[in-house]
This record gives structure tokens, sequence and C-alpha cells, in this order.
């Protein structure tokens, strides 16, 4: 059943986006013979007075045909309803469209989640401290063999491991000789889990820097009330609030009123300063309590709430994908096709249903961003056509347009089919 929701999801958002380019086309006037959900042999199709509906077999996106070039038609070709013969504008409201179709279904959907299911936020004040990341300084040849590397960052609360602390450099000793031990890392923004057997009672072959919030007193399980004055309630963006004013406080003191139990403390931590200018105390957060919802019933908050997570969902997905192009070899394996996307949407649906509407909002905003980029086949290539139109006066050759559609189409198929493959694998071999 998650699996089928998650099908479900993304066929509605390839259904909106191929919806907007069809509405645009109609309410102006211009033809539109074919609405398509998928490419290939058709699985079904519906005949309707003007267009011909259709659910075909791969499922890389969809499309709206318009009758231009085919001869077959019926329609004179200097017929002033068809695409090609209408101004520039009213062809770029077309090709663009989609991606606004997009874009505002995205926020009508924060919007509803707001006023139906409510703002996530933690039940009690606070953020929790539920454990500590130190940055691995040097390891051992057995380490590096377990897959361990310098500038890892490592969860202290690993199973069977304590430290020993050494001026400002750490070792961990396994609690039990003879037993296994899981190390927590984190790589590059990439958990990574590695497990070994020590020696009895020996050290294990790695050096952490060692947190300054341990240097400052704080420990696991302690809740930060408030630092600098900036006080932390229930909303789930204290941790960024915190996340910040940490960051911009490099070799600076912070004051943080602390809850441990049933007991206030007031501590002074002064982040680490990192080579990226960013300040560090080296501790994992969490929101304080169980999740709860709170639902938005003022509709200006409502408003102002959604503009402000839909900002943030953009901004997110321009630096994953300005991530992605800097350093693509890196991350070219978190990419993912309809496969890996629906079977993300699939374990979304089994951990948390009322997540589904964020799971929604973000891959209908990743669509519009993706197919608004100047590439062959997608809408802003086509973009780019009329861009060049509009400069010279008069369109490029039909020969090359439909050349270079045509070569983007065929590698934005390939790239689809290899992603189809690879994420299926992956999902066979789990």
């Amino acid at each position: 059943m998650a699996v089928l929701v998650a099908i479900v999801i993304l066929a509605l958002l390839v259904i909106v986006h191929e919806a907007g380019h069809f509405l645009a086309a109609r309410l102006q006037g211009i033809y539109a013979t074919q609405f398509s959900v998928g490419f290939g042999p058709v699985l079904w199709k519906y005949q309707g007075p003007l267009t011909e509906y259709s659910l075909r077999a791969l499922p890389l996106g969809g499309f709206v045909g318009f009758p231009d070039d085919d001869p077959e038609s019926g329609y004179a070709p200097e017929d002033p309803n068809l695409l090609r013969n209408r101004p520039l504008l009213d062809r770029g409201i077309v090709i663009s469209a989609g991606v606004v179709a997009n874009l505002v279904f995205a926020y009508v959907l924060l919007v509803v989640q707001l006023v139906v299911l409510g703002v996530p936020q933690a039940s009690l004040p606070g953020i929790l401290l539920p454990d500590f990341v130190a940055k691995v300084t040097a390891v051992s040849p057995d380490m590096a063999q377990a897959g361990v590397r310098p500038g890892d960052d490592l969860w202290l609360n690993g199973q069977g491991v304590k430290m020993s602390l050494a001026n400002d450099l750490g070792q961990l000793l396994p609690v039990e000789g003879g037993q296994p031990v899981t190390l927590h890392l984190s790589r590059e923004g990439q958990p990574l889990t590695v497990k070994i057997l020590p020696p009895d009672r020996q050290p294990l072959g790695l050096t952490v820097q060692v947190p300054v919030a341990i240097r400052a007193g704080l420990e696991p399980g302690d809740v930060i009330l408030a630092a600098d004055g900036v006080v932390f309630g229930p909303a789930l963006t204290s941790e960024v609030r915190f996340k910040e004013l940490i960051g911009s406080h490099g070799n600076q003191p912070v004051e943080l009123q602390v809850r441990r139990g049933n007991q206030d403390l007031s501590l002074t931590v002064t982040p680490h300063l990192d080579p990226d200018g960013q300040g560090r105390i080296g501790v994992a957060l969490s929101p304080n309590g169980s999740l709860v919802r709170h639902r938005l019933l003022n509709p200006l908050q409502v408003l102002v709430t959604a503009t402000n997570q839909f900002h943030s969902t953009v901004n997110l997905i321009l630096d994953s994908l300005g991530q992605l192009l800097s350093n693509f070899q890196a991350n070219a394996s978190q990419v993912a096709g309809p496969v890996g996307i629906v079977a993300q949407g699939a374990k979304i649906a089994q951990q948390d249903p009322a997540n589904l509407v964020n799971f929604a909002v973000l891959i209908s905003v990743s669509l519009a961003i993706i197919n608004i980029l100047p590439l062959p086949a997608l809408d802003g290539g086509q973009m780019v056509f009329l861009l060049i139109e509009g400069l010279r006066g008069r369109p490029l050759p039909a020969r090359i347009q439909e050349g270079v559609m045509q070569t983007g189409l065929v590698l934005l198929m390939g790239l689809g089919m290899f992603l189809i493959i690879r994420d299926t694998a992956n999902l066979l071999q789990q």
C-alpha cells in the first residue's frame, strides 16, 4: 500500500505539470491533441473531442502534444491557433506553465497541510542533546582498513565504547574486551556504520578532537533552554536558530541555560572555529520530547508560514543541485530515478503518513526547478529557443531544433532507464 501511495503521488505531480502546459494552451485557444503520462508504448488511452489522453509504459515524465507538424491533423499550416503560429509571449506562457503549476501546487499543499494537519513541533520546550560528535584526527592502519578516515565525524555514544580524554584529544576504549564495537560515523553528510572486534582492553586505533561541549560540562541528555538570552521553545526551528548562533560565535563564549533532569544549570561554551569559518561545539541536536502537530487558524499566519517553508524548500533544492554540479562524481550516487523516488516515498508513508505532504512538496518543487534548466528536451531548453528567436527576429531552422530536442530526449530517456535499473538493483540487494 505504501508503494502504491508513493506511485500515485509521483503520477499526480506529473499530471499537474502537464496540466499546466495543457490548460495554458487551451485557455489561449491553442490546439493540444495529446495529453500523456509517461513515454513509450500506450497502456491505456481515451480519445476526447479534441485531445487523446493516454497512460504509457515508461514512467519518465509526460508530455502534451501539439499538431503543429502533423500533416494528418486536419489543421491548415497557417492556422493561427497552432502553437508555432502564436506570438513569442503566448508560446512562452505555454512552455513555462508546467513549472508554474508545480510551484503553485507545492505552495497550495503547504497551506492545506498547515490548516488541516498543522505544524510539527516538540511536546516540550528546548533542544535535546542526545549525543556528542567528535572529529576523527588520526587512525591506525587497522581502523583505516575497517573504513574509518581522518576527517570523519564520530558519534560518541557508539555501542560498547567509552572515551578517554587527554588534553584536546581523546581515544576510545572498549567497555568489554573481546566484544564487538559499533561506530556511527558521518562522512560528507552521509551516515556510515563500522563494526569491529577490538583487542582485549586496548584502545581503538583512532584519535578524535574532543568536542568543546564536553569540555564545557555538557552531558548527553541535557536540554538547551536558552543561549545568550535567546530562548528556545518547542518549535522545530529552534535547532536551526541554535546552529546559526553557534556557527556565528567561533572562538567567542556563549552562555547556555541547561536543564539536566530536574536541575537548571548555567554553562559557558566557546565554539571551536572550523576552517570554513563556522563555530562548532560537537553535539547532535534533537527535538525535546515527542513530536506533536499544532494547527494554524490565523489566515495571515498560515500564509506567512507556508511562504517561509516554500522558500526553505526552494533553497534546499538549489543548494543540493549546486553541490551535485560542483562535485558530480562524489554526489552522483545520490541522484534518484522514479524507482528510487517511489522507494523513498514508500518509506516515508510507512514511518509517518503525514510527512507525505512534505515529500510531495519536495518532489513538485524539484520537478519545477529541473524542468526550467536550459537543457534539451526540458522546458528550459525550449525557452532558450524562444529567447534565440526573439534576439534573431526569426526562429532557428526546424531541423536544428528537432535535432537538438531529439538528442536531448534520447539522453534523458537513457539516463532515466539507467536510474530505474540502478535503483531497482539496489532495492533487490537490500
